[in-house]
């Protein structure tokens, strides 16, 4: 009669213990649209360059609508930064004056150079000639030069004759 009595009290324990457990659950409904449309995605592409001797930068972009996506990447490249490797190459080769001649592919160095009373090499000319051949042929001269085009400019301008 005791193990029925404590069979009953396990029972009515439990039968509590459930109730109170199912009171506490509460149904909660909600009303939510689904569409089929994921959200825009456009992502630029990296462009990496990861060798610092080269003479190149990089940059990327993309864009996004509802409907199309762009994306796309570009490299630059430093010219004059290869003009220094290169005439750096030359000059370790021993090459000095085409080093030389490289660098005054720039017009701001063929112009400091003139400036300074040391030509640029001109067809492997050097010194006093290369000055002589760069007056001659002034069109060989870099774009953008101030002293040579200028010269040829006044040389070309009629003289003011006095009547």
């Amino acid at each position: 009669m005791k193990h029925r009595l404590t069979g009953l009290a396990i029972l009515a324990f439990v039968m509590i213990s459930l109730r109170a457990f199912a009171a506490d659950t509460n149904t909660v409904s909600s009303n939510t649209v689904v569409t089929d449309k994921a959200p825009p995605t456009a992502s630029a592409p990296s462009v990496v360059i990861n060798n610092s001797d080269v003479c190149k930068s990089a940059a990327s972009a993309a864009i996004q609508t509802q409907i199309l996506g762009f994306a796309s990447g570009i490299t630059v490249t430093d010219d004059n930064c290869e003009r220094l490797k290169l005439s750096r190459a030359l000059y370790g080769m021993g090459m000095k004056v085409a080093a030389v001649a490289v660098l005054c592919q720039d017009a701001r160095i063929f112009d400091g150079m003139m400036m300074a009373g040391t030509p640029c090499p001109y067809k492997g000319k050097i010194g006093s000639d290369a000055q002589k051949g760069w007056e001659d042929d002034p069109e060989s001269a870099p774009e953008g030069t101030r002293l040579l085009k200028k010269k040829v400019v006044e040389e070309n301008e009629p003289e003011e004759t006095s009547e």
